[in-house]
Order: C-alpha cells, then structure tokens, then sequence
C-alpha cells in the first residue's frame, strides 16, 4: 500500500512540474510576443539621431557636439513643415550628401581631417530618457553619424517627433511632440512611455527593458 502510495504522489509530482514548465513556457511566449508587438510599434513611430565620436578624448567628444548642433540647425530647417515620420525619413534619404558634408566641414574648421561616415538604416538603442518621455530599448530607424574611428562614446536623440531639443532642466517634453507621440501609439503604448506613476505600466516598461536589453547588451559586444 505504501508502496503505492508513494507511486502515486510521485505520479502527482511529475505532472504538477510538467503543468509548471508548460505554463512557465507560456508566460514566456506570451511576454515576449508582447514585448516586440509594443516595441515595434513604438519604433515604427520615431526616427533617431545617433553620433559617434572618433574616440572618448575631450576633444573629439566636443566635436561631437559640435557636429550633432550642427546637423541638428539644419535638420530643424528642412524639416520644419513635415508632419510624419515618412517625410522626415524621406527628406534624411534626399539631404544625407548634405548631412556629410555639415559634420565634414565641421571637423575640417576644427582642424581635424576625420572621415564622416553616413548610416540610414535600423540599429540597436538602449533605453533612453528624453524628458518625461522614455523609450525602451529595441531597434530604431536612425540617421547615424560616425566620426573617423567612431570609437568614442554615443550620442542619441529623437529628430521625429523632434526631442532633441528638450529643456534638461525641466525635463519636460513640448506638448506639440507628445501629441505627435500620442496620434502614432494606442492608448497602452502611449502610457509606456510617458506615464512612470503606475505600477502596472513600470511592470510592463521593466518586460520590455529586460528583453530587449538582452538584445541590446548581445549586438553592443
């Protein structure tokens, strides 16, 4: 009878685990689904500025600066009257010879002789603060700007919806850019990235953060 018994609870145990690592094996799949269907539809509506410095000194990492002030002056000048992020992706597309030739003639007034490099296209970004608004890690359209060796440290900004400009101090986004935030995302997605009072949405921001960090921490190595 004992013996039995023992059979039975073992019986009892084995399929309690299996029903444990099937549910677990869910839970996972569900969250991960999750994750990449709000992060895609967060990255399909920004475009970002990515610049990297020719190496960490303080020098090259003013001149970085400099070349990120710059292209930023004159993005803010032809894209003025866009309203999507198409037009302003369209518009990087059509200027990007111009793009160059502002960071070289910076470097060059600087007197330095780096190569500028000019990248459009989808890269890996860490979770970023732009005032109260934050995006998670994933991957993201972007205008990237590698200074020579580009081995120094980044630089990142939202140029659609424009946040690149965001008072630090205040830390507040203008409302004109949330809207244009707001119109792209549904209502949950929206609150991810703008509301850090409730729980539920730190809950959700952290799923996102920890996967996509993963992938972040796997392509920077």
């Amino acid at each position: 009878m004992k013996k039995i018994l023992n059979f039975i609870n073992f019986g009892f145990i084995k399929r309690f685990f299996v029903v444990l690592i099937l549910f677990s094996f869910f839970v996972f799949i569900s969250a991960l689904s999750y994750v990449n269907a709000v992060s895609e539809d967060i990255s399909n509506s920004v475009f970002r500025l990515h610049v990297i410095a020719n190496s960490d000194s303080d020098e090259d990492q003013e001149l970085k600066y400099q070349v990120r002030d710059e292209v930023l002056e004159y993005m803010n000048e032809i894209s003025s009257d866009c309203s999507s992020k198409e037009e302003v992706v369209n518009l990087v597309y059509e200027y990007q010879d111009e793009f160059k030739q502002i960071a070289e003639q910076v470097i060059k007034d600087n007197g330095y002789d780096y190569t500028v490099n000019i990248r459009i296209g989808n890269f890996d970004f860490p979770t970023k603060d732009y005032g109260d608004i934050s995006l998670p890690a994933g991957n993201y359209d972007a205008l990237r700007i590698e200074i020579g060796e580009a081995a120094g440290q980044n630089w990142w900004c939202v140029m659609f919806p424009p946040l690149c400009f965001v008072d630090v101090t205040s830390g507040i986004v203008p409302d004109e850019s949330k809207e244009v935030i707001k119109e792209n995302l549904n209502e949950e997605e929206y609150d991810l990235v703008s509301n850090k009072e409730s729980s539920d949405i730190k809950f959700k921001f952290s799923l996102i953060e920890f996967f996509k960090g993963i992938s972040f921490a796997k392509t920077s190595n």
